[in-house]
């Protein structure tokens, strides 16, 4: 199957924290879904449907497109059409026969360009680019993919034109999650979103990372470091950003990796004291750089 239920969990809570902020900026907005089929009486677009019910009464005057993009699903059309009939007349939700392939085209029919726009894309290996393409054109536009381990996807969502890129390795499947938004603290919920789940992840030296509250962060001590001996100094809003960005951590551990720096002389702060605020400068320690 495309999807093994760690996407559709993920987008799941991501759509959560999505919704309410395009509800409220927006007159309309669009939700678009090219995934497998769950094969379990769900699937992501059931899975969407359910959330969206959920936010009705926040709806008001705006109006939200789903599109959803399937092939192989004959029982689909009648499996949404039971959610669909509890959803209020301001979501439309419109089936597609097709691949993410297709993007471009549904979302030039449903006119969702110049609006806020949700993507979930998932594929066996690839994501194809021209999908991307279409999923950046929303304002603002956010892209949550679920593939293959064999091509990064950090690389596509840049190349795409998103301007905040994440990509996480699932350890116990190879397969690969990632989001492309323009917003930090989308971003930054994407990745607590995505630990909640309690599913193993890779840290940065490859191994197995375990969600839990007290995890060994020293992994991200040393990465953090090494962007710092690399980079020149920067700031705890831009190191807690990198965290995020170019690890499997969160923000939250970054503070706590670069606490463990501190401690251990091996950056220095700019002022010496104070609280570890976002706009604090760290620098390597000559030993270390």
């Amino acid at each position: 199957m495309v999807d093994d239920g760690v996407g559709q969990r993920a987008f799941e809570r991501h759509l959560r924290d999505w919704l309410p902020g395009a509800l409220g900026r927006a007159r309309r907005a669009t939700v678009a879904i090219g995934a497998g089929d769950g094969g379990d009486g769900g699937g992501p677009a059931e899975a969407a449907l359910r959330v969206i019910r959920e936010h009705a009464d926040r709806l008001g005057g705006c109006r939200l497109t789903v599109l959803v993009l399937s092939e192989g699903a004959e029982d689909l059309p009648a499996r949404l059409g039971a959610v669909e009939a509890q959803l209020p007349p301001q979501v439309a939700v419109h089936l597609m026969p097709g691949t993410p392939g297709q993007l471009p085209v549904a979302l030039r029919a449903a006119g969702a360009a110049g609006a806020p726009v949700l993507s979930y894309l998932a594929a066996e290996e690839t994501v194809a680019p021209v999908a991307l393409a279409a999923a950046v054109t929303g304002r603002p536009a956010e892209a949550l993919l679920h593939a293959g381990a064999a091509t990064p996807l950090r690389p596509a969502l840049t190349d795409a034109g998103f301007p905040l890129v994440t990509e996480v390795e699932l350890a116990d499947t190879g397969r690969r999650i990632g989001l492309g938004t323009g917003s930090d603290r989308s971003l930054e919920a994407f990745k607590e979103n995505l630990w909640a789940l309690g599913v193993a992840l890779r840290d940065p030296d490859g191994r197995p990372l375990r969600p839990d509250p007290q995890v060994d962060v020293e992994p991200l001590a040393r990465a953090l470091l090494a962007e710092l001996a690399d980079a020149g100094p920067r700031t705890v809003t831009e190191l807690r950003r990198h965290a995020v960005t170019g690890t499997a951590y969160r923000a939250v551990d970054a503070v706590r990796a670069l606490t463990g720096l501190l401690d251990t002389g091996r950056v220095s702060r700019t002022p010496e004291h104070g609280r570890l605020a976002g706009d604090v400068q760290l620098t390597a320690a000559r030993s270390t750089a």
